[in-house]
């Protein structure tokens, strides 16, 4: 394709040049000299407001990008570059989060370094990510695993692992406040939320051991170690998480997984859950965004009651929470987690066997698995009772894997007549059920909404629930059985990892005591190694580098790496000040760009990533090292892009292959074929034999001469070959058109399947705009004079809606107003610079090579990135005339503009003078004429 090159096409000259819409040439050019002139360069000083606008940066996987990764990119660049229009001064960062179990197991299985792949991989999507135009300050780039970032995560690390969370303050504070208070007066004030059963004196306190009070602070630290049960795959000599293991084997290679405690850093996020739930109120985030969180988190209000165990000393009791305490009346038996300390204390002796069997079955079982609604109901009686507390009845203790450890105590008291689950399972072990209002309910459903739920037994018969259960609280509390508790669903979050692509923890062990490292010492990087086999006994790949970890007699480093999430939970706040070498961030960056003013990323990391992040700017925040505690204000989730898979049919056992319309002809297998050799449902059957190798002999049976395909919309995977690269899409298109079709297949909220089909459609659009300033035979055709009214109207309507639109996000509609504004232009023949150059502004976020293009040969010598966004003027599109229905005895004839300010009068005599209208009076007299002002005529005849 020519491309003739402009000058300077401008009406400053007067020089006119005709040039084709080649894009290729305007895109490449544009973003090179974006790149050398620093266009998207970001200061930290500038006397503009401030906008932050953040994509969730990627995980660079060896595919690259396919058309759904950017979608989410593309949104928070229009809203960027229409900010910076705007006058605002926009940091638009990006970065890449490098750590993570995806790099190692690459690195496994093609014999590659992981920094090396990691490196590529990068390499890779800048190039993808740069094609497609957006504007990054690069020089702000962040790498989750490059020493120079990770070891500042490294070092907030050190500052949680250093504080405690005081509950009267509700604050994160240095630990050496806290041992301040032991000396004074114990933890008295200060319940232990590692062993809430831990209390001592400030004289206790001082007559400790340091081993002793270290492993007392410890129970205390934000970042703490704790035994925790663990999947422990013996084949593979490595922890598996959850969703690594499959009906008890694991997913990789089917071997047997069993559970088995180990030491593990936790997170206490559990001590921010209030202030997690409190923070939702004050941010932007979607109704369902915030309920999920609030779900995650789970905050119930009941009591705790400590049930007596027969025949156990009185310092044993089970401990169990409820949110109906007013049901403790119904409480038929007891279920324990098989994990509970308990257990192996209150079995007797008869059931040592079966309870022994049961374990060994609940050690195959995921906590997914027990998590999960099944029907099947196991679980083995204990042999021992316990003593309900209020009405003295002896009641059966059981334990089931449907109860698990980490959840409230451990134990619950089941009230069948109550609860369906419970019933279930009395009724599944034959275990007696009382009625909570008095008699036998054996036989019976559970019906929780009626009676068990609204009444109570006993003296509370027909007591309302909350009343009853404020009667049972305060009874507790004066028999010292029992207090008023709150409680949270959610759990300290896991923080080792036995992986070697990751943090190495600033952490020492001295004769089994955790020490931390000097901060001096950081980055403590991450040894080069070429063995990434698991540790002994479970430990990470690092525990095999021996002259790593064992650097003095006694003293030995952490072999467990951070999860990925410890990177990505504060890269937010090195993106204001990534050079530093002095801190994570200064406080001066940091307040200036404060919070995320737009975050954009998927649902996925609702429970995950979104609250971790919350918790550590809230934990940096109590230390003043920052002056925010949410770190994002506004949050978009974008939805996915669907791909739309292409399916051939073979004929079993051969290699011979149907088109859809035979296949019900066949038993065929239904396969997967890459959508790039499929134009439309049309298979090219020869690119087919030359994709993979076992294709190479296939036979066709066709329809009418052709192969017809399978369809069906599902997740865009490498794994479905339903990918597509934008790559592909740029070249044909061009960047500016693969931009506006992304944003034209719908909300931005919403999933949405990918039809490349469609982008014909923005492409014409886009030449039909560059048609508003050149002609094909007269060259360039712009000009000074003024605009129609019409013109004027059209740019004003544009400008309201285009505002509007991007300031809420809604792109689908911004670019459908973009198209009609276009061709409402193109029937006017408006050409003129005071409509057009507007338009271009406008359009600049969303197609920002073209707009620059034309712009520049309009003859501006500054840049589009930095004009003056247009403001709407209302007066352009007032209406001055109305369009009046005129109807004869109540039938529509035809319609007359008239002018809005015309009086009755002049509405009646122009209405009677119309010729048109004669026709249809039929030279009958006009008996009447009703007005009804802005709206119709009728003539009654």
């Amino acid at each position: 394709m020519p491309y003739y090159c402009l000058l300077t096409a401008s009406e400053k000259t007067g020089y006119k040049i005709f040039m084709e819409y080649n894009f290729r040439s305007i895109e490449q050019k544009w973003q090179q000299q974006w790149e050398a002139t620093h266009a998207y360069r970001v200061s930290n000083d500038s006397d503009k407001p401030k906008c932050y606008v953040l994509d969730m940066f990627p995980y660079p996987s060896g595919a690259g990008l396919h058309v759904g990764h950017p979608l989410g990119y593309i949104s928070s660049d229009i809203y960027a570059r229409y900010k910076r229009l705007k006058g605002f001064n926009v940091l638009h960062p990006m970065g890449y989060d490098a750590f993570g179990l995806p790099a190692e197991q690459y690195a496994l299985e093609t014999g590659q370094h992981p920094a090396v792949t990691t490196e590529n991989n990068i390499h890779t999507f800048r190039k993808q990510l740069d094609n497609i135009g957006f504007c990054y300050d690069w020089e702000r780039q962040v790498k989750t695993s490059e020493p120079a970032y990770y070891k500042w995560t490294q070092w907030i690390f050190l500052q949680i692992f250093n504080s405690w969370f005081n509950r009267h303050t509700q604050k994160a504070e240095p630990i050496h406040t806290l041992i301040q208070v032991f000396e004074k007066e114990g933890n008295v004030r200060h319940e232990c939320p590692g062993d809430r059963h831990l209390h001592f004196s400030s004289a206790q306190w001082t007559a400790y051991d340091e081993a002793t009070q270290l492993n007392v602070l410890m129970q205390y630290r934000l970042a703490f170690l704790a035994y925790a049960e663990v999947n422990w795959c013996e084949a593979l000599g490595t922890v598996l998480a959850n969703d690594e293991v499959v009906n008890g084997v694991s997913e990789r290679g089917g071997f047997p997984v069993v559970k088995k405690k180990m030491r593990q850093w936790f997170m206490r996020i559990t001590e921010y859950a209030n202030r997690l739930l409190e923070g939702l109120e004050t941010v932007a985030f979607s109704d369902s965004m915030k309920e999920m969180q609030r779900n995650w988190i789970g905050k119930s209000q009941g009591a705790e009651i400590k049930f007596a165990i027969k025949g156990a000393p009185a310092e044993e009791f089970i401990t169990v929470y409820t949110t109906r305490p007013d049901t403790i009346y119904g409480v038929d038996f007891m279920v324990l987690a098989p994990e509970h300390d308990l257990v192996k204390l209150i079995t007797t002796p008869e059931q040592q066997a079966t309870i022994n069997s049961y374990l060994d079955y609940v050690q195959s079982r995921s906590e997914r698995e027990r998590m999960a609604e099944v029907k099947q109901i196991t679980g083995a009686f204990t042999g021992a009772y316990a003593i309900n507390p209020i009405s003295g009845q002896e009641v059966p203790v059981w334990i089931s894997e449907y109860v698990l450890a980490g959840y409230g105590t451990g134990a619950i008291m089941a009230v069948p007549c109550g609860d369906q689950r419970d019933f279930g399972f009395a009724k599944h072990f034959n275990i007696p059920i009382t009625n909570i209002l008095g008699g036998d309910f054996n036989g019976q459903e559970a019906n929780p909404t009626k009676d068990a739920i609204l009444h109570n037994s006993g003296p509370l018969n027909g007591t309302p629930m909350r009343e009853a259960s404020e009667v049972v609280i305060r009874e507790l509390e004066h028999k010292s059985i029992g207090r008023r508790q709150i409680n949270y669903k959610m759990r300290d979050a896991g923080f080792s990892r036995q992986r070697y692509w990751g943090e190495p923890f600033p952490i020492v062990f001295k004769n089994g005591v955790a020490y931390p490292v000097d901060e001096k010492e950081l980055p403590l990087e991450l040894p080069h190694i070429e063995n990434y086999k698991p540790g002994p006994e479970g430990e990470g790949p690092l525990a095999n580098v021996t002259e790593w970890v064992n650097i003095a007699p006694g003293v030995r480093r952490e072999t467990n790496t951070m999860p990925g999430y410890a990177g990505s939970s504060w890269y937010f706040l090195r993106y204001a000040d990534p050079h530093n070498t002095a801190t994570f961030a200064s406080r001066h960056a940091t307040d200036y760009w404060n919070q995320v003013d737009v975050y954009v990323g998927g649902t996925e990391h609702a429970v995950g990533h979104l609250l971790y992040s919350r918790m550590w700017t809230k934990v940096l925040c109590d230390l003043d090292f920052i002056g925010f505690d949410e770190p994002f204000k506004k949050l978009i989730n974008q939805g996915m892009i669907q791909g739309s898979s292409r399916f051939v049919y073979r004929v079993k056992g051969t290699n011979q292959y149907v088109s859809l319309g035979l296949k019900d002809q066949y038993e065929t297998d239904r396969l997967h074929v890459d959508v790039n050799i499929v134009d439309g449902i049309l298979l090219n059957t020869e690119a087919f034999r030359q994709w993979k190798a076992e294709f190479a002999d296939a036979t066709f049976l066709l329809e009418n001469g052709q192969y017809l395909c399978g369809t069906e919309v599902e997740k865009m995977s490498k794994s479905k070959y339903n990918t597509v690269n934008p790559n592909e899409l740029v070249e044909k298109y061009g960047a500016d058109t693969f931009r506006m079709y992304e944003m034209f297949l719908g909300p931005v909220e919403q999933s949405k399947p990918w039809d490349t089909k469609g982008i014909e459609g923005v492409h014409r659009f886009l030449k039909k705009l560059w048609r508003l300033f050149y002609d094909e035979q007269k060259g360039w055709i712009v000009t000074g004079e003024q605009p129609a009214p019409e013109a004027l109207k059209i740019l004003h309507k544009t400008i309201q809606k285009i505002d509007y639109d991007t300031e809420h996000f809604s792109y689908n509609t911004a670019v459908s107003q973009f198209m009609i504004c276009v061709n409402e232009l193109a029937t006017l023949k408006a050409r003129q610079r005071a409509v057009l150059e507007p338009l271009l502004i406008l359009l600049a976020p969303y197609a920002p090579h073209i707009a620059a293009e034309l712009w520049h040969t309009l003859g501006h010598e500054s840049s589009i990135l930095d004009a003056t966004y247009p403001l709407f003027d209302e007066q352009y599109v007032k209406e001055s005339a109305f369009n009046y229905p005129v109807a004869i005895n109540g039938k529509t004839r035809l319609e007359m503009s008239l002018p809005l300010d015309a009086d009755n009068t002049t509405i009646e005599a122009a209405v009677l003078a119309n010729e048109d209208l004669k026709k249809w009076l039929e030279n009958k007299p006009v008996k009447r004429v009703i007005i009804v002002k802005g709206r119709m005529v009728n003539l009654v005849i």
